[in-house]
């Protein structure tokens, strides 16, 4: 049975204070799309900071998720964003809801291009700037 989160923890995390973004360049391949969130779930060959391989970017509001396909290899470049968590919660987190996290990160594409695996070069270039 699921735990409640104390309201002090609550407003914690929906607080958080984010700090500067980090341009980060990863390669991998889309898992999932969701069309009505504007966002996709992606598996990276190389870890993120917090040791992640599986992550969700939010897309630029000009960008088209029906441009987007699953499997297929991508150079993703994106904003990483972390909001580091009291002590307070990181025990209460990892004693009472077995989770081990110290901070809440989010990420955000700028940059999406196709590679040609075959060919070890990049087959089409799509800015997603804002």
């Amino acid at each position: 049975m699921a735990k409640e989160i104390p309201k002090w923890a609550q407003d914690e995390i929906k607080n958080a204070k984010f700090g500067k973004p980090e341009s980060i360049t990863r390669t991998g391949y889309i898992l999932e799309i969701y069309d009505k969130d504007n966002k996709i779930d992606v598996q990276l060959y190389e870890e993120i900071e917090d040791g992640r391989r599986i992550i969700t970017l939010d897309l630029p509001k000009k960008s088209k998720t029906v441009d987007l396909m699953k499997g297929v290899v991508y150079e993703f470049t994106f904003n990483s964003v972390k909001a580091p968590l009291s002590e307070k919660l990181v025990e209460l987190l990892k004693k009472e809801m077995e989770i081990e996290m110290d901070a809440i990160y989010q990420f955000e594409l700028t940059q999406l291009e196709a590679m040609d695996v075959g060919s070890g070069t990049s087959s089409s270039s799509e800015s997603e700037e804002e």
